[in-house]
């Protein structure tokens, strides 16, 4: 007999919002933790594109990773701590956090819910999957299938300088 996947990539929830800010928490440093109301207001706004992977041993219970994302435009990006502003004519799928507890790192659980992001996208039509590469990243995503590329605009690049380091705006085409 089989063993069952022990892992499961589900919608996220709003009764998840303490393990997503405990997972941020565990990840990021001081400039790049987000509020949690402001977490909970990007969850109204785009409720079909957020996700989490939960554990199902006992060992492991409970959410170990989450990725937040929206529908958006190519070029266009979130500053950091800024509200999400889905895209009505949406063409890519834009990735604003993804995070793994680190005590799961390892485990492919970043690049799982990548897949099922861009599964989702796939099936809403979206072309490309977009993000801000941040905390040297870059390497993991451009494994991922993303490149750099320029945001649209002075606008969107003064978003982009909200982020604190070397920050990436980088684009994977998809299908």
């Amino acid at each position: 007999m089989t063993q069952p996947d022990a892992i499961l990539v589900r919608a996220m929830r709003a009764d998840d919002l303490d393990a997503v800010l405990a997972i941020q928490l565990a990840c990021y440093g001081a400039g790049f933790v987000e509020d949690g109301a402001l977490i909970a207001r990007r969850l109204a706004a785009a409720p079909h594109t957020g996700w989490v992977v939960e554990h199902r041993r006992e060992h492991r219970g409970g959410v170990q990773a989450y990725l937040a994302g929206y529908p958006s435009v190519v070029g266009k990006l979130t500053p950091l701590h800024g509200e999400f502003e889905v895209a009505a004519a949406a063409d890519s799928l834009y990735l604003h956090d993804l995070a793994v507890r680190p005590d799961a790192s390892g485990l492919g659980l970043g690049p799982r819910l990548v897949r099922h992001a861009w599964a989702h996208a796939a099936q809403a039509g979206w072309r490309h999957s977009t993000l801000v590469s941040v905390q040297s990243s870059v390497g993991f995503w451009e494994r991922q299938g993303y490149a750099p590329a320029r945001p649209a605009g002075a606008g969107q690049q003064a978003r982009l300088a909200t982020y604190p380091g070397d920050s990436v705006y980088m684009l994977r085409r998809l299908g």
